[in-house]
C-alpha cells in the first residue's frame, strides 16, 4: 500500500495525517516517481500553517528524488528507469509520499555521482544556494557577507560556496554546537545572537564598516539587525521568514541606513527558464560531486514521523539538511 502525508486544515504539525493512496497511470506531460528520499524544508511549514495559502485538503512537500516508472504521452525530458529529482512550489506540492504522479517538467536528471538521499537533502537548499552566490550579487573576493541560520541547510551550503568566491563569512547562530558547525563548514567568525548583539558585533568585525550583504532567512526577529550590519549601499536579501514575516515599513528607512537596497527572491523565479535551471543545476552537482561542497544529512525520518520532523524543525532542534527515507 502507498500513502502520503495530507492536512485538511491549516495549523501544528499535528494536522498532519498519514494516509494510504492510490497512484494510476500518469498523464500527458506526467510521471509516476517512486521516491527514494523526500526533503524536508521550512518552507513545508508555510503551507501547512497557512502562510502560503493553498487550496485544503492538500498534500504536502516540494522536493523528492527517485526513479521513474511510467511516463504520460508527450513526456521527452526523462523516460522509465532514469533517477531524477525535484523541486519546486505549488506545481510539485505533494512530495511526501511513496510514490506518486508529478509533472515531468520540473524533474532534473541525476547523475551517477548523486545519490537519491543526497539529492532530496540538496535540490531546493542547493539550487537556493547556487542563485544566491551566482545571481544576487556581483561577488567579489575579499568582500564580507552575514548569513543567518549559518548552520541551516542553506547555510551550510552557502558558507562553503562562499568560501570558493574568496568571501569572507560572518554566520549567525543560537547554540555553540550550532557555532561549531558553521565554522566547520567555511564561517570565518561566528555570532551567537542568543547573548550577543548581531549588528555591533558584525559592525565590530568590519573595522565599523559593515558587510556588503546579508542573507537572512530569520525575518522578523532579524530584520533591523540585519540592515544595520550592512556597509553604505548594502544589499539586503530576504530569503526566508522562520520568526515570522517582515512587518510593513516606510522605503526611507533604508535611504536612513545607508542608501540601502532589499530584495525578496524567490526560487522559482530563478529557475522559471529551463536553460538557467539547468547550469544552476550543473554547478550544484559538480561541485557536491568532486566534494568542494559538502551536504549535511543530519536528521532522517520515516515519513509516518512527519509530525514530529515539523515540530523539531520549528523548534530549531535540527542542523544540516532533513530527508524522509522511504
Amino acid at each position: 500500500m502507498e500513502h502520503a502525508i495530507r492536512f485538511y486544515e491549516a495549523g501544528s504539525p499535528d494536522v498532519l495525517r498519514y494516509e494510504p493512496i492510490q497512484v494510476g497511470a500518469p498523464g500527458p506531460g506526467e510521471v509516476r516517481l517512486r521516491h527514494q528520499a523526500v526533503g524536508l524544508n521550512f518552507a513545508d511549514t508555510y503551507f501547512r500553517n497557512g502562510t502560503y495559502p493553498i487550496p485544503l485538503p492538500n498534500g504536502i512537500g516540494v522536493e523528492a528524488a527517485g526513479i521513474v516508472e511510467a511516463v504520460g504521452a508527450d513526456v521527452r525530458n526523462v523516460a522509465v528507469g532514469d533517477r531524477v529529482t525535484y523541486t519546486g512550489f505549488v506545481n510539485t506540492l505533494g512530495a511526501y509520499s511513496t510514490v506518486r504522479l508529478v509533472p515531468a517538467a520540473p524533474l532534473i536528471p541525476l547523475p551517477e555521482a548523486i545519490d537519491s538521499e543526497t539529492a532530496a537533502a540538496m535540490t531546493m537548499r542547493g539550487l537556493t544556494a547556487a542563485y544566491l552566490m551566482r545571481r544576487i550579487y556581483p561577488f567579489q573576493a575579499g568582500e564580507t557577507i552575514l548569513l543567518h541560520a549559518a548552520a541551516g541547510g542553506v547555510g551550510l551550503i552557502v558558507s562553503q560556496w562562499a568560501k570558493l568566491l574568496g568571501l569572507r563569512v560572518i554566520g549567525t547562530v543560537s547554540t555553540e554546537e550550532k557555532a561549531a558547525i558553521a565554522r566547520e563548514h567555511g564561517c570565518d567568525e561566528v555570532i551567537n545572537y542568543s547573548h550577543e548583539n548581531i549588528a555591533a558585533r558584525a559592525r565590530e568585525l568590519t573595522d565599523g564598516k559593515g558587510v556588503s550583504v546579508v542573507f537572512d532567512s530569520v525575518g522578523k526577529s532579524t530584520f533591523m539587525a540585519s540592515l544595520d550590519s550592512l556597509r553604505r549601499r548594502g544589499l539586503m536579501v530576504c530569503v526566508g521568514t522562520a520568526s515570522g514575516t517582515v512587518p510593513p515599513f516606510d522605503p526611507q528607512l533604508l535611504a536612513m541606513k545607508g542608501s540601502l537596497y532589499l530584495t525578496r527572491p524567490a526560487l522559482a523565479d530563478y529557475i522559471a527558464d529551463p536553460a538557467d535551471k539547468a547550469e544552476l543545476a550543473q554547478r550544484l552537482f559538480d561541485h557536491v560531486a568532486s566534494g568542494r561542497i559538502k551536504i549535511e544529512i543530519n536528521q532522517r525520518y520515516a515519513l509516518e514521523d512527519a509530525v514530529q520532523a515539523h515540530r523539531d524543525l520549528e523548534a530549531r532542534k535540527t542542523t544540516g539538511s532533513s530527508i524522509f527515507v522511504i
